[in-house]
Order: C-alpha cells, then sequence, then structure tokens
C-alpha cells in the first residue's frame, strides 16, 4: 500500500494578533485533516526546504547547494557547470531587499534579464524562470560567490565578475529592482534515500524539492497550478509513493498576509478530501516555520501527522532523518 506525503511548507507559525492570537494552522478550518490524522509528532525543522527535505528522505544533509539541485529540478545541463539561485530583490540604501511582491514586476523583470543576458556570453549561459521571476542560471564558470540569501534583508555584497555586472545592469534599468544571485555552486555526492521509500514520485510547483528527488534519482513532475497537483498525485500514488509539496503556504507567509495563509491551508484541506478520501497511508508535515507578521523563516519543531498508527509514542519528538524509517518501518 502507498504512501503519500504531503508538504505544507512553512505551515507552523507564532501567533498572529489578526487571528485572534492563533496560528494559522490552528485557525483554518482543516475538517479533513483533522478527521483522518490519528498519529501527530515533532521534529526538528531546517532554515530552508532543501535542508529539511533531504535530512527527511534520507537521513543527511544535502551535499549540493540549493542552486545546483535547482537546476536539477529543472533539466539544466550541469556538466562543468556553476549553478547561480537568482531572487527578485530591491537594492536600495545599501541594502538588499528581497522581493516577495515581484508577482506584481516580474513581467518586466524576466525580460529584462534576457535583455542582459548577452553579458555572460562568454561563459554560454542556460536560465530558466519559475515562480515570480525567480530563476536558475547554469554556466560554464567556475566563480562560486559566498552571498547573503533570503528571506532577510541583508546589508548589500557586490557579485564578482561578469554576472555581477549583469545584476546591477538590471538594476539601473529598473530603478534598483533586479535578480541577486545566492546559494551557487556545483553538483556534489547525491544522498542515497531510505530504502522503506521505494519508488517515489515528487509533484511541486518549484524545483527545490524536485531537485532533491532528481538527486536520489526518482520522478517528478513540475505542475505549477496547485489545484492540478492533487490529480497528478492521486494518478502517481497507483505506482508507488508520492511527496506533494504545498508552496504556496510558504509564499503567502513571506507576503505577511495570515489571511493568505489561512485559505490556502483551507482550499488544500478541500482538495485532500476531493481526491484523497479513500486513501489509507497520507503523511503531512512541515519542514520550518513562516511568520506571517515579519515573513521571515522560524527555526522551530515542526509536526508531522499520519492517517495510520506508527512505531513512536503519540506526540513524541523523532528525529528529523529518522521519521521517515519510524514511520514507515511499523
Amino acid at each position: 500500500m502507498n504512501t503519500l506525503f504531503v508538504l505544507l511548507d512553512g505551515a507552523s507559525d507564532n501567533p498572529v494578533p489578526q487571528l485572534d492570537g492563533r496560528t494559522p494552522m490552528d485557525y483554518a478550518d482543516m475538517p479533513f485533516l483533522r478527521s483522518v490524522t490519528k498519529h501527530t509528532g515533532v521534529t526538528d525543522g531546517r532554515g530552508y526546504t532543501h535542508l529539511f527535505l533531504n535530512e527527511f528522505f534520507a537521513g543527511e544533509p544535502p551535499s549540493m547547494p540549493r542552486a545546483a539541485l535547482e537546476a536539477l529540478g529543472l533539466g539544466l545541463s550541469m556538466k562543468n557547470r556553476t549553478a547561480y539561485r537568482l531572487s527578485p530583490a530591491l537594492l536600495k540604501d545599501g541594502m538588499i531587499e528581497w522581493a516577495y511582491n515581484a508577482h506584481e514586476f516580474c513581467h518586466i523583470l524576466i525580460p529584462k534579464v534576457e535583455e542582459k543576458l548577452w553579458m555572460l556570453e562568454e561563459y554560454d549561459p542556460e536560465i530558466s524562470f519559475f515562480l515570480n521571476g525567480r530563476a536558475v542560471l547554469t554556466m560554464e564558470c567556475e566563480e562560486v560567490p559566498d552571498l547573503p540569501s533570503p528571506p532577510v534583508p541583508a546589508p548589500f555584497v557586490e557579485v564578482p565578475g561578469k554576472l555581477g555586472e549583469m545584476v546591477m545592469a538590471v538594476a539601473e534599468d529598473l530603478n534598483g529592482i533586479t535578480n541577486y544571485p545566492w546559494g551557487c555552486g556545483r553538483l556534489g555526492k547525491p544522498s542515497r534515500p531510505h530504502a522503506c521509500l521505494g519508488n517515489m514520485t515528487a509533484i511541486s510547483d518549484s524545483p527545490t524539492p524536485l531537485g532533491i528527488f532528481a538527486s536520489f534519482g526518482h520522478d517528478f513532475r513540475l505542475i505549477k497550478d496547485m489545484d492540478k497537483r492533487f490529480p497528478a498525485a492521486r494518478n502517481a500514488l497507483d505506482k508507488g509513493n508520492v511527496f506533494l509539496h504545498m508552496d504556496e503556504v510558504d509564499e503567502y507567509s513571506h507576503q505577511r498576509d495570515p489571511m493568505k495563509k489561512v485559505k490556502v491551508l483551507e482550499r488544500i484541506d478541500e482538495m485532500m478530501e476531493k481526491n484523497f478520501s479513500d486513501t489509507e497511508r497520507i503523511v503531512y508535515f512541515v519542514d520550518h516555520g513562516t511568520s506571517c507578521v515579519t515573513g521571515e523563516h522560524l527555526i522551530m519543531e515542526v509536526p508531522f501527522m499520519t492517517s495510520f498508527d506508527i512505531r513512536s509514542e503519540n506526540g513524541g519528538h523523532i528525529p528529523t532523518g529518522k521519521v521517515v524509517p519510524t514511520i514507515m518501518c511499523r
């Protein structure tokens, strides 16, 4: 019998005054989740999704940087190439302000970045855009700069070389808006997933988890529309275990909109009931907290919930790398 793993990305939160002092998860009306989950436990969250997922499904942190994993998830070539994760940002007053409102201007940011790619032509650049102007760039270049990463605003650090010139050229044309690189690096040795997972399919709108599963040698599908992910996951569940990623929960947290976070949690619950009301093995889990008040990631204990009994005391703590073996080997 196959298992569906549902990641509610960044669902944990601090109490929100706007929600009567409750967290979005506590405030949201999620009758399906609450009716089917028989066992609950907690584990240790991580600062980023790729760090958590690799440890959760393989028992160890990833050996590859985020950009390299995301390049795999987007199907970009990485042979003798370096990957750079590009995130929309505003360069202003000596600071990098990560732009989680990029859905408002990505229609001008994307063509501007494409227009400036000629500046990197000696490195044979290849780029792929995804959610709201985010992108992964790969090049035949050995430069791996150590640069600030989101979501917290950071003092500006100049990006070296031709890439830095391109970043600033975009910013000059767009009044400080640009795509700023971080998480840079090359492929490393992939982790070996827990053997109890068997064949698995990952479904997400984000190359971050897809890159993790690509590195495992598992199947993966990038589906942008959230509602379409559920029937795709249902079909894949006939063939093996499935990972289903709900990235929107984290995205609305970064936008500091608690009601959007509540509404998307409720929509997820509706779609889960519609597509998986007869599924016997469901695991809901969270990778980290994301504050609807500050927009920042929260390093905290995070919950997992199962629709089946597991070999652990209910409500107990299990180390991140041991959750899957514990719940799958009962």
